[in-house]
């Protein structure tokens, strides 16, 4: 289960080797419409919606080990602008990350 350590209005923010299953039952929990998403750096990797993940998860190539970084460059998935108020590097003080 994900640990959590902060939040703030700019946005959840996940590594990026969470699954997608993992990631839609976090949003669902969360009742958020969008992840950031970080590598194993913290480094702010994209960001990735609710209905994006939902497509994925409903295409013929979709199994339940497939991880965010995995579909963040596929045909599924879209540019989401950081929200305002994310740092550099997309930080952003108090924001919620989770880690595996």
């Amino acid at each position: 289960m994900p640990v959590v350590d902060g939040m703030d209005a700019s946005g959840l923010r996940v590594r990026d080797d969470m699954t997608v299953e993992v990631a839609l039952s976090v949003m669902t929990g969360a009742r958020v419409e969008y992840l950031l998403l970080c590598d194993g750096d913290d480094q702010c990797t994209g960001s990735i919606t609710r209905a994006e993940l939902a497509v994925h998860r409903g295409s013929s190539t979709y199994t339940d080990r497939i991880r965010l970084r995995d579909v963040l460059d596929g045909p599924f998935t879209s540019s989401v602008p950081r929200p305002v108020g994310a740092g550099e590097h997309g930080r952003a003080p108090g924001v919620l990350a989770l880690s595996r």
